[in-house]
């Protein structure tokens, strides 16, 4: 999987949990201040991202994960290709 390939999967995820227009959701758009996201939204939208890439987000990096690139890159790293 690439790395846009990744990206819009992330950004369809962060428009259906956080409710977030298309054009709001680029990738340096930070989860709380630029699409208003609460700590109820965070914690969904981890467990979205958990689903649907089939992997582990600990607390640690989900609380360092700021903006949809952030998601993006641990989501790269942290999967099997």
């Amino acid at each position: 999987m690439t790395e846009k390939d990744t990206y819009e999967r992330v950004k369809a995820i962060v428009a259906k949990q956080l409710g977030a227009e298309d054009d709001a959701i680029t990738a340096e758009a930070n989860f709380v201040e630029d699409l208003r996201a609460d700590s109820l939204d965070i914690v969904e939208l981890i467990m979205a991202l958990e689903e649907e890439f089939d992997v582990e987000i600990p607390d640690e990096k989900a609380e360092a994960m700021k903006t949809v690139q952030s998601a993006v890159d641990y989501i790269i790293a942290n999967t099997k290709n």
